[in-house]
Parts: structure tokens; sequence; C-alpha cells
């Protein structure tokens, strides 16, 4: 993974304020809204009971925000992303991207609008496994009729972004886990979406390997990307600048993070910590 020393003390500042203040309450002043839900409501019937997923849920996303939507299972946070991620609709309410609304387009329309305006990323990386990394990342532009050469390009150029350039022609059972989500990161960023969607993006990662990713996403978000991951664990929605939280369908609480976690030291710290190991059993073998 490639480091940005050259930016140092000034990126760590910036990641740890939100861009525009404090926002409080999901209010974007003066940024771009790029996703929005108004009083988003989720029914459905489970062996006959009527379940209440999403109750009258609002919310704004900010250009260049990176969000965490966190709750306990059961929330509703899986179905608020399957909402606004448009691979699902809701009973009632709206959700607008990049200010169209979307809550009733005909299924042809969702998925062109899906495919060219929301990245996804998922927890089981969700990768086809007789594929190349570079097949894998193309697959997007392949729906949305991006020709052969341009395709290779620009999946290419994708995978250098999150450090596989050396890792084109691998399949992913020659990919660790880490590396798996990278493709999958790359796979979502290549049609240039308004919008990223992480959906407990470290769950399937050993500790370090998480970091790493979420060290990449929050590069990402520092280049102007918007993030929003959804989570269930407090340590991977601290790196996100503001946190949602879910209870019963309900937004209960919106809140700018405070010392924000940069993933980025994290890994030094871990360098650091594992030096320091390697310095000890090599002085208890002598």
């Amino acid at each position: 993974m490639a480091e940005h020393e050259s930016t140092g003390q000034q990126d760590r500042a910036a990641q740890a304020a939100p861009r525009d203040g404090r926002r409080g309450e999901g209010s974007c002043a003066d940024a771009r809204v790029v996703l929005e839900a108004r009083d988003v409501v989720k029914r459905y019937v489970l062996d006959e009971i009527e379940v209440n997923a999403l109750r009258g849920v609002d919310l704004q996303v900010c250009e260049g925000q990176m969000l965490a939507i966190m709750g306990p299972s059961g929330s509703g946070k899986s179905t608020l992303m399957h909402i606004v991620g448009l691979l699902d609709r809701p009973t009632t309410g709206t959700v607008t991207i990049d200010g169209v609304d979307v809550s009733n387009m005909e299924p042809n329309e969702l998925a062109a609008t899906r495919n060219r305006r929301i990245g996804f990323v998922f927890q089981a990386f969700n990768l086809l496994s007789r594929t190349s990394a570079t097949a894998n990342v193309e697959l997007p532009l392949i729906y949305a009729g991006v020709m052969g050469p341009a395709r290779a390009k620009r999946a290419r150029e994708a995978l250098e972004r999150v450090g596989l350039g050396d890792r084109l022609g691998h399949l992913p059972i020659q990919l660790s886990g880490g590396q798996q989500q990278r493709v999958a990161i790359a796979r979502a960023l290549v049609t240039e979406p308004s919008i990223v969607l992480a959906d407990e993006p470290t769950g399937n990662l050993d500790s370090r390997s998480g970091i790493e990713v979420m060290h990449i996403l929050q590069d990402l978000n520092r280049q102007g990307i918007t993030i929003v991951v959804v989570t269930h664990d407090e340590n991977v929605a601290r790196h996100a600048e503001r946190i949602v939280h879910l209870k019963d369908g309900r937004i209960v609480n919106d809140e700018i993070v405070e010392n924000r976690t940069l993933a980025e030291d994290r890994l030094r710290e871990l360098d650091a910590e594992e030096a320091a190991e390697r310095e000890a059993e090599e002085a208890s073998a002598r």
C-alpha cells in the first residue's frame, strides 16, 4: 500500500475534523447533497407478521463525506443500505441520488442508475472465483457499455489506485483476504460513482488487513470520494467523520466523531509493535 508521507500532519489534521465544521443532524450546509432519504419507511411480512424495518428515516449524505451507519443486528442498517443502494424500494418515502428521485424508477432505470452512481463493497467480497482481478473490476464497465481497450485501462488504473498494480492477472484464490477486498474496492470505484457503499468491509478480515482496508477508504475519502460504511463495530465506525446510529428502524443519534481513528497511524503502531517483537525474539535466541 502506498504511503503518503509528504502529506503528514496536514492530512491527519484534515481527517480529524469535519470539512465544514460541526455539521450536526446531517445538515450539509454549503456542501452538495449526493444522497438523501426522506421519511423512509420499510415494512414487510415475515411468517404472516408485519415487520417495520424502517420507521421514518431522514438522512442526508454530503459530497466528500465519510459516514458510518451503525447499529446492532435488527436495527435496520442493512435494510437502509439496500434502499439507498437501490437494491430495494421503500414502502413509503423518497430517496434521491444527486438530486434525482429514484424511489419510483422502472427496474431498468434503477439498474442503470445503480451501475452509474453507486459503487458497492461487500463483506464477502463477491468476486468471480475463476476470473482475474482485472476482469472482476471490468464487470461494471461491461454493464455500462464501455468498450474493451478503455475498459481494461480503467480497470488497471483502479487496481493501481488500491495498490494492486502487480496483481492484475491474479485469481481471487491467489490473493489474500485483504487483497480480495481491495479488488472489490477497485470494482466499486471503476465507474466513478457518486458514492461508495461499504457493507461490513472488514468483517471477513484479520485485524491488520481490516485496518489496511480502512486506510484505503480513508485515503479515497481524502481524495474527495463520498464513502458510507455500514457496520455494527464501533472501532470501524470511528474511522468515519460522522456516525449515524440506528435502533429499531429509527435514527437515534447523528454525531460528528471526536478524535477520529486514523488507520495510517494505527498501521505505523502495528509496524512498531511487530518490529519490537522481532527484536525481542532475536535477543532471546542469542
